[in-house]
Protein backbone atom coordinates (compact mmCIF):
# COMPACT_ATOMS: atom_id res chain seq x y z
CA UNK A 1 0.00 0.00 0.00
CA UNK A 2 1.52 3.66 -0.61
CA UNK A 3 -0.71 6.04 0.74
CA UNK A 4 -2.22 4.11 4.45
CA UNK A 5 -0.23 2.26 6.93
CA UNK A 6 -0.64 -1.65 7.43
CA UNK A 7 -0.94 -4.05 10.04
CA UNK A 8 -1.86 -7.71 10.10
CA UNK A 9 -3.02 -9.26 12.85
CA UNK A 10 -2.58 -13.20 12.29
CA UNK A 11 -3.39 -16.61 14.80
CA UNK A 12 -2.43 -19.75 15.55
CA UNK A 13 -5.80 -21.02 15.57
CA UNK A 14 -8.89 -19.67 15.73
CA UNK A 15 -10.19 -17.92 18.87
CA UNK A 16 -6.86 -17.08 19.51
CA UNK A 17 -8.02 -13.59 20.18
CA UNK A 18 -7.67 -11.67 16.56
CA UNK A 19 -10.53 -9.76 16.17
CA UNK A 20 -9.84 -8.75 19.68
CA UNK A 21 -6.63 -7.02 19.13
CA UNK A 22 -7.70 -5.94 16.11
CA UNK A 23 -10.45 -4.00 17.80
CA UNK A 24 -8.33 -2.53 20.41
CA UNK A 25 -5.70 -1.20 17.73
CA UNK A 26 -8.82 0.52 15.91
CA UNK A 27 -9.52 2.29 18.92
CA UNK A 28 -5.91 3.01 20.04
CA UNK A 29 -5.02 4.40 16.34
CA UNK A 30 -8.21 6.39 16.35
CA UNK A 31 -7.77 8.21 19.48
CA UNK A 32 -4.63 9.13 18.21
CA UNK A 33 -6.24 10.83 15.82
CA UNK A 34 -5.34 8.62 12.49
CA UNK A 35 -8.45 7.58 10.26
CA UNK A 36 -8.63 4.07 10.97
CA UNK A 37 -9.81 1.01 8.93
CA UNK A 38 -10.18 -2.41 9.86
CA UNK A 39 -10.09 -4.81 7.15
CA UNK A 40 -10.62 -8.55 6.91
CA UNK A 41 -10.80 -9.78 3.43
CA UNK A 42 -12.59 -13.23 3.65
CA UNK A 43 -14.92 -14.01 6.90
CA UNK A 44 -16.89 -17.47 7.26
CA UNK A 45 -19.66 -16.58 9.83
CA UNK A 46 -23.31 -16.12 10.40
CA UNK A 47 -22.99 -13.41 12.09
CA UNK A 48 -23.46 -10.35 9.70
CA UNK A 49 -23.77 -6.53 9.65
CA UNK A 50 -25.74 -4.50 7.66
CA UNK A 51 -24.40 -1.45 6.03
CA UNK A 52 -25.74 1.85 5.82
CA UNK A 53 -26.43 1.28 2.29
CA UNK A 54 -28.18 -2.01 3.19
CA UNK A 55 -25.47 -4.20 1.91
CA UNK A 56 -23.66 -7.15 3.98
CA UNK A 57 -20.63 -7.72 5.66
CA UNK A 58 -18.83 -10.05 8.42
CA UNK A 59 -20.34 -8.63 11.99
CA UNK A 60 -16.60 -8.07 13.60
CA UNK A 61 -15.63 -5.47 10.80
CA UNK A 62 -18.56 -4.03 12.00
CA UNK A 63 -17.57 -3.64 15.08
CA UNK A 64 -14.00 -2.87 14.53
CA UNK A 65 -15.34 0.15 12.65
CA UNK A 66 -17.11 1.12 15.90
CA UNK A 67 -13.98 1.04 17.23
CA UNK A 68 -12.34 2.75 14.71
CA UNK A 69 -15.05 5.41 14.88
CA UNK A 70 -15.88 4.82 11.20
CA UNK A 71 -19.64 3.70 9.50
CA UNK A 72 -18.89 0.22 8.07
CA UNK A 73 -18.70 -0.42 4.54
CA UNK A 74 -18.36 -3.45 2.43
CA UNK A 75 -14.54 -3.13 1.01
CA UNK A 76 -13.49 -3.95 4.89
CA UNK A 77 -15.32 -7.45 4.35
CA UNK A 78 -15.42 -8.05 0.80
CA UNK A 79 -16.17 -11.55 0.80
CA UNK A 80 -18.40 -13.04 3.64
CA UNK A 81 -19.10 -17.06 3.47
CA UNK A 82 -22.43 -17.82 5.30
CA UNK A 83 -22.48 -21.98 6.23
CA UNK A 84 -25.80 -23.08 4.66
CA UNK A 85 -24.56 -26.76 5.84
CA UNK A 86 -21.53 -28.77 6.39
CA UNK A 87 -20.31 -28.67 2.90
CA UNK A 88 -20.99 -25.40 1.32
CA UNK A 89 -21.59 -21.89 1.84
CA UNK A 90 -23.63 -18.91 0.79
CA UNK A 91 -21.03 -15.97 -0.77
CA UNK A 92 -22.08 -12.81 -0.12
CA UNK A 93 -18.97 -10.64 -2.47
CA UNK A 94 -19.38 -6.90 -1.65
CA UNK A 95 -22.10 -7.18 0.35
CA UNK A 96 -24.87 -8.70 -2.19
CA UNK A 97 -25.24 -12.50 -2.68
CA UNK A 98 -22.70 -13.96 -5.17
CA UNK A 99 -24.74 -16.28 -7.69
CA UNK A 100 -22.52 -18.90 -7.21
CA UNK A 101 -21.92 -21.82 -4.28
CA UNK A 102 -19.08 -22.29 -2.27
CA UNK A 103 -18.71 -25.94 -2.38
CA UNK A 104 -15.70 -28.31 -3.14
CA UNK A 105 -14.88 -25.81 -6.04
CA UNK A 106 -14.53 -22.79 -4.09
CA UNK A 107 -10.59 -22.92 -4.05
CA UNK A 108 -10.32 -23.70 -7.38
CA UNK A 109 -13.15 -21.52 -8.85
CA UNK A 110 -13.33 -18.43 -7.38
CA UNK A 111 -10.55 -17.15 -4.45
CA UNK A 112 -8.05 -17.02 -7.20
CA UNK A 113 -10.11 -15.21 -9.79
CA UNK A 114 -12.80 -12.88 -8.34
CA UNK A 115 -11.96 -13.29 -4.95
CA UNK A 116 -8.42 -11.83 -5.56
CA UNK A 117 -10.11 -9.07 -7.78
CA UNK A 118 -12.81 -7.87 -5.15
CA UNK A 119 -9.22 -8.58 -2.55
CA UNK A 120 -7.16 -5.46 -4.62
CA UNK A 121 -10.32 -3.41 -5.16
CA UNK A 122 -11.04 -3.24 -1.73
CA UNK A 123 -7.45 -2.64 -0.52
CA UNK A 124 -6.93 0.08 -3.55
CA UNK A 125 -10.03 1.92 -1.90
CA UNK A 126 -8.99 1.88 1.79
CA UNK A 127 -5.14 2.71 0.69
CA UNK A 128 -7.11 5.89 -1.25
CA UNK A 129 -9.42 6.88 1.79
CA UNK A 130 -7.61 6.24 5.67
CA UNK A 131 -4.35 6.39 6.84
CA UNK A 132 -4.25 3.22 8.68
CA UNK A 133 -5.57 -0.22 8.02
CA UNK A 134 -6.03 -3.16 10.73
CA UNK A 135 -6.29 -6.17 9.03
CA UNK A 136 -6.91 -9.24 10.32
CA UNK A 137 -6.44 -12.83 8.98
CA UNK A 138 -8.37 -15.90 9.85
CA UNK A 139 -8.04 -19.07 11.29
CA UNK A 140 -4.39 -19.66 11.16
CA UNK A 141 -1.56 -18.95 7.90
CA UNK A 142 -0.25 -22.59 8.81
CA UNK A 143 -3.01 -24.45 6.83
CA UNK A 144 -1.08 -26.01 4.27
CA UNK A 145 -3.70 -27.46 2.40
CA UNK A 146 -5.05 -24.25 1.74
CA UNK A 147 -2.33 -22.07 1.09
CA UNK A 148 -1.86 -22.40 -2.36
CA UNK A 149 -5.38 -20.37 -2.86
CA UNK A 150 -5.86 -18.73 0.35
CA UNK A 151 -7.16 -15.01 0.26
CA UNK A 152 -7.18 -14.37 3.54
CA UNK A 153 -3.80 -14.62 5.38
CA UNK A 154 -0.11 -14.07 4.07
CA UNK A 155 -1.12 -13.56 0.52
CA UNK A 156 -3.25 -10.31 2.05
CA UNK A 157 0.04 -9.37 3.60
CA UNK A 158 1.79 -9.63 0.46
CA UNK A 159 -0.70 -7.74 -1.40
CA UNK A 160 -0.65 -5.03 0.69
CA UNK A 161 2.66 -5.49 1.62
CA UNK A 162 2.30 -5.02 5.32
CA UNK A 163 3.83 -6.82 8.48
CA UNK A 164 2.28 -9.58 10.59
CA UNK A 165 2.15 -9.58 14.22
CA UNK A 166 1.10 -13.31 15.21
CA UNK A 167 -1.82 -14.14 18.25
CA UNK A 168 -1.66 -17.12 20.13
CA UNK A 169 -4.02 -18.08 23.35
CA UNK A 170 -2.52 -18.96 26.32
CA UNK A 171 -5.39 -20.18 27.69
CA UNK A 172 -6.05 -22.60 25.71
CA UNK A 173 -3.08 -24.01 26.24
CA UNK A 174 0.23 -24.97 24.54
CA UNK A 175 0.47 -21.53 23.03
CA UNK A 176 4.50 -21.54 22.61
CA UNK A 177 4.29 -25.41 20.81
CA UNK A 178 1.11 -23.72 18.40
CA UNK A 179 3.83 -20.49 18.01
CA UNK A 180 7.16 -22.25 17.49
CA UNK A 181 5.15 -24.73 14.95
CA UNK A 182 3.10 -22.13 12.85
CA UNK A 183 6.61 -20.22 12.20
CA UNK A 184 7.93 -23.38 10.97
CA UNK A 185 5.45 -24.41 8.49
CA UNK A 186 5.21 -20.37 7.10
CA UNK A 187 8.72 -21.34 4.83
CA UNK A 188 9.49 -17.74 3.48
CA UNK A 189 6.47 -15.98 4.53
CA UNK A 190 7.52 -16.28 8.38
CA UNK A 191 9.77 -13.27 7.22
CA UNK A 192 6.63 -11.07 7.09
CA UNK A 193 6.14 -12.20 11.14
CA UNK A 194 7.31 -9.02 13.14
CA UNK A 195 5.69 -10.00 16.31
CA UNK A 196 4.01 -12.24 18.14
CA UNK A 197 1.23 -11.85 20.86
CA UNK A 198 0.33 -13.97 23.76
CA UNK A 199 -3.09 -13.22 24.65
CA UNK A 200 -5.70 -14.55 27.29
CA UNK A 201 -3.07 -14.92 30.15
CA UNK A 202 -4.61 -15.67 33.34
CA UNK A 203 -2.93 -14.36 36.75
CA UNK A 204 0.19 -12.50 37.43
CA UNK A 205 1.99 -11.64 33.80
CA UNK A 206 5.45 -11.78 35.41
CA UNK A 207 5.68 -15.62 35.57
CA UNK A 208 5.21 -15.45 31.97
CA UNK A 209 8.31 -13.89 31.62
CA UNK A 210 10.51 -16.93 31.25
CA UNK A 211 8.56 -18.11 28.31
CA UNK A 212 8.74 -14.87 26.54
CA UNK A 213 12.43 -15.02 26.96
CA UNK A 214 12.76 -19.02 25.98
CA UNK A 215 9.87 -17.53 22.43
CA UNK A 216 12.21 -14.74 21.27
CA UNK A 217 15.45 -16.42 21.69
CA UNK A 218 13.85 -19.77 20.02
CA UNK A 219 12.42 -17.40 16.95
CA UNK A 220 14.58 -14.31 16.54
CA UNK A 221 11.04 -12.71 16.57
CA UNK A 222 10.15 -9.55 19.28
CA UNK A 223 7.41 -10.64 21.90
CA UNK A 224 5.69 -7.50 21.46
CA UNK A 225 3.10 -8.13 24.63
CA UNK A 226 1.18 -10.32 27.16
CA UNK A 227 -2.25 -9.29 26.67
CA UNK A 228 -4.22 -10.48 30.02
CA UNK A 229 -7.40 -12.55 30.60
CA UNK A 230 -10.13 -9.58 30.26
CA UNK A 231 -13.36 -11.02 30.83
CA UNK A 232 -15.06 -8.00 32.11
CA UNK A 233 -14.84 -6.38 29.06
CA UNK A 234 -18.06 -7.03 26.43
CA UNK A 235 -16.62 -6.46 22.69
CA UNK A 236 -19.26 -8.23 20.40
CA UNK A 237 -17.48 -11.32 19.50
CA UNK A 238 -17.20 -13.06 15.97
CA UNK A 239 -18.37 -16.25 16.09
CA UNK A 240 -20.36 -19.02 18.11
CA UNK A 241 -16.84 -20.01 19.89
CA UNK A 242 -16.99 -16.12 21.14
CA UNK A 243 -19.94 -16.16 23.10
CA UNK A 244 -19.86 -15.60 26.97
CA UNK A 245 -22.86 -17.44 28.27
CA UNK A 246 -22.37 -15.05 31.42
CA UNK A 247 -23.66 -18.71 33.53
CA UNK A 248 -24.06 -17.33 37.51
CA UNK A 249 -22.63 -14.03 36.64
CA UNK A 250 -25.09 -12.27 38.69
CA UNK A 251 -25.08 -13.89 42.01
CA UNK A 252 -28.06 -14.19 44.03
CA UNK A 253 -30.83 -16.39 41.83
CA UNK A 254 -33.42 -14.62 44.03
CA UNK A 255 -32.50 -11.43 42.53
CA UNK A 256 -31.71 -12.71 38.89
CA UNK A 257 -33.21 -13.09 35.34
CA UNK A 258 -32.30 -15.87 33.99
CA UNK A 259 -32.82 -15.61 30.23
CA UNK A 260 -32.10 -18.93 28.09
CA UNK A 261 -31.24 -19.01 24.26
CA UNK A 262 -31.27 -21.88 22.46
CA UNK A 263 -28.00 -22.93 20.55
CA UNK A 264 -29.26 -24.03 17.57
CA UNK A 265 -26.57 -25.84 15.17
CA UNK A 266 -26.97 -23.40 12.67
CA UNK A 267 -27.30 -19.95 15.21
CA UNK A 268 -26.54 -16.85 13.20
CA UNK A 269 -26.57 -13.17 14.48
CA UNK A 270 -26.25 -14.22 17.81
CA UNK A 271 -24.99 -10.47 18.73
CA UNK A 272 -28.65 -10.04 18.79
CA UNK A 273 -28.18 -11.34 22.60
CA UNK A 274 -25.09 -9.28 23.29
CA UNK A 275 -27.33 -6.15 25.24
CA UNK A 276 -27.91 -8.11 27.85
CA UNK A 277 -24.40 -8.15 29.13
CA UNK A 278 -24.54 -5.03 30.23
CA UNK A 279 -28.11 -5.07 32.52
CA UNK A 280 -26.51 -6.20 35.96
CA UNK A 281 -29.26 -8.52 36.93
CA UNK A 282 -29.56 -10.65 33.61
CA UNK A 283 -27.72 -14.14 33.12
CA UNK A 284 -27.83 -15.57 29.98
CA UNK A 285 -28.22 -19.19 29.70
CA UNK A 286 -27.23 -21.26 26.90
CA UNK A 287 -30.44 -23.99 26.02
CA UNK A 288 -28.98 -27.18 24.67
CA UNK A 289 -31.27 -29.48 26.19
CA UNK A 290 -35.28 -29.78 27.54
CA UNK A 291 -33.81 -29.51 31.23
CA UNK A 292 -31.84 -26.38 30.56
CA UNK A 293 -35.52 -24.35 29.98
CA UNK A 294 -35.81 -25.26 33.92
CA UNK A 295 -36.42 -22.46 36.29
CA UNK A 296 -35.84 -19.89 33.72
CA UNK A 297 -37.52 -16.56 33.40
CA UNK A 298 -37.63 -16.48 29.32
CA UNK A 299 -36.52 -18.13 26.47
CA UNK A 300 -35.16 -16.21 23.35
CA UNK A 301 -34.98 -18.03 20.00
CA UNK A 302 -32.08 -16.32 18.05
CA UNK A 303 -31.34 -16.30 14.45
CA UNK A 304 -30.64 -19.28 12.23
CA UNK A 305 -29.34 -20.34 8.57
CA UNK A 306 -31.83 -22.82 8.27
CA UNK A 307 -35.17 -22.15 9.76
CA UNK A 308 -36.62 -25.31 8.90
CA UNK A 309 -33.83 -27.69 10.22
CA UNK A 310 -33.45 -25.80 13.29
CA UNK A 311 -36.89 -26.51 13.53
CA UNK A 312 -36.54 -29.43 13.06
CA UNK A 313 -33.47 -29.62 15.61
CA UNK A 314 -36.51 -28.23 18.27
CA UNK A 315 -38.56 -31.01 17.47
CA UNK A 316 -36.28 -33.63 17.58
CA UNK A 317 -34.39 -33.06 20.66
CA UNK A 318 -37.42 -32.38 23.08
CA UNK A 319 -36.65 -28.68 23.28
CA UNK A 320 -39.85 -27.79 21.53
CA UNK A 321 -42.38 -29.33 23.56
CA UNK A 322 -40.50 -27.99 26.32
CA UNK A 323 -40.97 -24.52 25.15
CA UNK A 324 -44.56 -25.08 24.42
CA UNK A 325 -44.78 -26.35 27.93
CA UNK A 326 -42.84 -23.54 29.26
CA UNK A 327 -45.06 -20.88 27.58
CA UNK A 328 -48.34 -22.71 29.19
CA UNK A 329 -47.25 -22.39 32.73
CA UNK A 330 -46.48 -18.39 32.21
CA UNK A 331 -43.03 -18.27 30.42
CA UNK A 332 -41.84 -15.34 27.77
CA UNK A 333 -40.67 -16.50 24.69
CA UNK A 334 -39.39 -14.18 22.16
CA UNK A 335 -38.51 -15.24 18.69
CA UNK A 336 -36.02 -13.05 16.49
CA UNK A 337 -35.60 -13.48 12.83
CA UNK A 338 -35.42 -17.13 12.10
CA UNK A 339 -36.43 -17.86 15.84
CA UNK A 340 -40.01 -15.41 15.34
CA UNK A 341 -40.47 -18.01 11.96
CA UNK A 342 -40.48 -20.53 14.42
CA UNK A 343 -43.12 -19.25 16.70
CA UNK A 344 -45.88 -19.29 14.28
CA UNK A 345 -47.72 -22.61 13.31
CA UNK A 346 -46.25 -23.36 10.29
CA UNK A 347 -43.09 -22.94 8.05
CA UNK A 348 -43.79 -23.81 4.36
CA UNK A 349 -40.49 -24.24 2.25
CA UNK A 350 -42.37 -25.43 -1.02
CA UNK A 351 -39.34 -24.12 -3.17
CA UNK A 352 -36.69 -25.73 -0.93
CA UNK A 353 -35.43 -22.29 -0.94
CA UNK A 354 -34.29 -22.12 3.28
CA UNK A 355 -32.98 -26.31 3.07
CA UNK A 356 -33.64 -28.74 0.43
CA UNK A 357 -34.91 -31.59 2.38
CA UNK A 358 -38.39 -30.36 3.87
CA UNK A 359 -41.20 -28.92 2.03
CA UNK A 360 -43.06 -28.22 5.29
CA UNK A 361 -42.43 -27.90 9.19
CA UNK A 362 -45.09 -27.99 12.02
CA UNK A 363 -43.92 -24.82 14.31
CA UNK A 364 -43.94 -23.71 17.80
CA UNK A 365 -47.51 -22.33 17.76
CA UNK A 366 -47.32 -19.74 19.60
CA UNK A 367 -48.04 -17.22 17.44
CA UNK A 368 -51.29 -17.27 15.00
CA UNK A 369 -49.23 -17.09 11.93
CA UNK A 370 -47.33 -18.93 9.35
CA UNK A 371 -44.34 -18.15 7.29
CA UNK A 372 -44.07 -18.73 3.58
CA UNK A 373 -40.10 -19.05 2.22
CA UNK A 374 -39.36 -17.79 -1.27
CA UNK A 375 -36.43 -16.19 -3.45
CA UNK A 376 -36.61 -12.80 -2.62
CA UNK A 377 -33.60 -12.32 0.28
CA UNK A 378 -34.00 -9.21 2.85
CA UNK A 379 -31.40 -6.85 3.59
CA UNK A 380 -31.81 -3.54 4.78
CA UNK A 381 -31.50 -1.38 7.87
CA UNK A 382 -35.05 -0.79 9.56
CA UNK A 383 -35.53 2.66 11.33
CA UNK A 384 -39.02 2.98 13.07
CA UNK A 385 -40.77 2.45 16.38
CA UNK A 386 -43.09 0.21 18.97
CA UNK A 387 -47.08 -0.10 18.08
CA UNK A 388 -48.17 -2.48 20.68
CA UNK A 389 -50.40 -1.55 23.22
CA UNK A 390 -48.06 -2.50 25.83
CA UNK A 391 -45.73 -0.15 25.15
CA UNK A 392 -47.36 3.21 26.75
CA UNK A 393 -45.43 5.62 24.21
CA UNK A 394 -44.17 5.18 20.78
CA UNK A 395 -40.34 3.35 21.22
CA UNK A 396 -38.00 3.77 18.86
CA UNK A 397 -36.14 1.35 17.52
CA UNK A 398 -33.57 0.89 14.31
CA UNK A 399 -31.94 -1.82 13.59
CA UNK A 400 -31.92 -4.49 10.31
CA UNK A 401 -33.64 -7.72 8.38
CA UNK A 402 -31.00 -10.77 6.85
CA UNK A 403 -33.91 -13.21 5.79
CA UNK A 404 -35.54 -15.07 3.29
CA UNK A 405 -39.44 -15.47 3.98
CA UNK A 406 -42.60 -13.64 5.22
CA UNK A 407 -44.39 -14.11 8.16
CA UNK A 408 -48.15 -13.15 7.71
CA UNK A 409 -51.11 -13.86 10.27
CA UNK A 410 -53.45 -17.07 9.20
CA UNK A 411 -56.28 -16.01 11.60
CA UNK A 412 -57.63 -13.24 14.18
CA UNK A 413 -57.18 -13.56 17.40
CA UNK A 414 -57.33 -10.01 19.48
CA UNK A 415 -54.83 -11.38 21.94
CA UNK A 416 -51.65 -10.37 19.64
CA UNK A 417 -51.33 -7.51 17.36
CA UNK A 418 -48.31 -6.05 15.26
CA UNK A 419 -45.34 -5.03 17.25
CA UNK A 420 -43.44 -2.43 14.94
CA UNK A 421 -44.03 0.07 12.12
CA UNK A 422 -40.28 0.02 10.99
CA UNK A 423 -39.96 2.54 7.59
CA UNK A 424 -43.94 2.53 7.41
CA UNK A 425 -44.86 -1.17 7.24
CA UNK A 426 -45.71 -3.43 10.45
CA UNK A 427 -43.38 -6.09 11.70
CA UNK A 428 -43.67 -8.64 14.15
CA UNK A 429 -46.13 -9.99 16.04
CA UNK A 430 -46.87 -9.50 20.09
CA UNK A 431 -49.27 -10.98 22.59
CA UNK A 432 -50.78 -8.15 25.08
CA UNK A 433 -48.49 -8.64 28.02
CA UNK A 434 -45.54 -9.46 25.89
CA UNK A 435 -45.79 -13.30 26.78
CA UNK A 436 -45.24 -14.29 23.32
CA UNK A 437 -43.30 -11.92 20.68
CA UNK A 438 -41.35 -11.81 18.08
CA UNK A 439 -39.84 -10.41 14.97
CA UNK A 440 -37.66 -9.76 11.71
CA UNK A 441 -35.82 -7.24 13.18
CA UNK A 442 -32.00 -7.60 14.78
CA UNK A 443 -30.62 -5.90 17.27
CA UNK A 444 -33.91 -5.61 18.72
CA UNK A 445 -32.31 -5.39 22.36
CA UNK A 446 -29.55 -2.73 21.87
CA UNK A 447 -32.73 -0.40 21.61
CA UNK A 448 -32.36 0.34 25.07
CA UNK A 449 -35.88 1.52 26.10
CA UNK A 450 -37.08 -1.73 24.48
CA UNK A 451 -34.88 -3.76 25.74
CA UNK A 452 -35.97 -2.06 29.33
CA UNK A 453 -39.62 -2.56 28.93
CA UNK A 454 -39.60 -5.86 28.05
CA UNK A 455 -36.92 -6.74 30.71
CA UNK A 456 -39.27 -5.10 33.43
CA UNK A 457 -42.00 -7.06 31.80
CA UNK A 458 -40.20 -10.44 33.44
CA UNK A 459 -39.74 -8.41 36.25
CA UNK A 460 -42.93 -7.41 37.47
CA UNK A 461 -43.89 -11.65 36.68
CA UNK A 462 -40.67 -12.35 39.32
CA UNK A 463 -42.06 -8.82 41.50
CA UNK A 464 -38.57 -7.55 40.93
CA UNK A 465 -38.52 -3.90 41.09
CA UNK A 466 -38.75 -2.19 37.81
CA UNK A 467 -35.46 -0.53 36.65
CA UNK A 468 -34.75 2.77 34.82
CA UNK A 469 -33.00 2.80 31.19
CA UNK A 470 -29.44 1.19 30.68
CA UNK A 471 -27.86 3.35 28.08
CA UNK A 472 -25.49 0.84 26.53
CA UNK A 473 -23.62 3.43 23.53
CA UNK A 474 -21.34 4.92 26.89
CA UNK A 475 -20.69 1.64 28.36
CA UNK A 476 -19.80 0.35 24.69
CA UNK A 477 -17.59 3.18 24.03
CA UNK A 478 -15.98 2.62 27.24
CA UNK A 479 -15.23 -1.03 26.69
CA UNK A 480 -13.74 0.36 23.93
CA UNK A 481 -11.11 2.63 25.93
CA UNK A 482 -10.71 0.51 28.29
CA UNK A 483 -9.68 -2.58 26.22
CA UNK A 484 -7.38 0.18 23.98
CA UNK A 485 -6.05 1.36 27.78
CA UNK A 486 -5.07 -2.33 28.51
CA UNK A 487 -3.55 -2.97 24.79
CA UNK A 488 -1.43 0.05 25.52
CA UNK A 489 -0.17 -1.21 28.76
CA UNK A 490 0.53 -4.59 28.20
CA UNK A 491 1.39 -4.36 24.13
CA UNK A 492 4.81 -2.02 22.60
CA UNK A 493 2.92 0.05 20.43
CA UNK A 494 6.18 2.21 19.95
CA UNK A 495 7.48 -0.69 18.33
CA UNK A 496 3.68 -1.93 16.27
CA UNK A 497 4.00 1.89 14.75
CA UNK A 498 7.53 1.52 14.23
CA UNK A 499 7.25 -1.87 12.31
CA UNK A 500 4.15 0.00 10.01
CA UNK A 501 6.33 3.13 9.14
CA UNK A 502 3.80 4.99 10.95
CA UNK A 503 4.40 8.76 11.33
CA UNK A 504 4.30 10.69 14.49
CA UNK A 505 1.87 12.39 16.19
Amino acid sequence: MKNCAGIMIQGTSSDAGKSFITTALCRIFSNMGYSVCPFKSQNMSNNSCVTPDGLEIGRAQGVQAEAARTEPQTYMNPILLKPRKDTSSEIVLMGRVFDAPCDINYYRTFTMNRGLQALREALAIIDEKYEVMVCEGAGSPAEVNLNSAEIVNMRVAKEADIPVLLVADVDRGGSIASVVGTLDLLGEDRKRIKGIIFNKFRGEISLFEDAVKFTEKKTGIKVVGVMPWLSDIVIEGEDIMSINWNRGRCGQPEETLLIGVVKFPRISNHTDIEAFRFEPDADIIEISSPADINLLDAVILPGTKSTVLDMKYLIDSGIADKIRSFYKKGGTVYGICGGYQMMGEKIDDRFLRDNDKISEIEGLGLLPAATVFDTEKTVVRRKGHTIHAYFKEETPVDGYEIHFGKTIPIRSDSNFAPLFILDGRTDGMAQSDLQAAGGYLHNVFHNDIFRTVWLNSLRKKRKLPERDVLFTADSKEAAYDELAEQALRNLDIDYIKEIMNLEQR
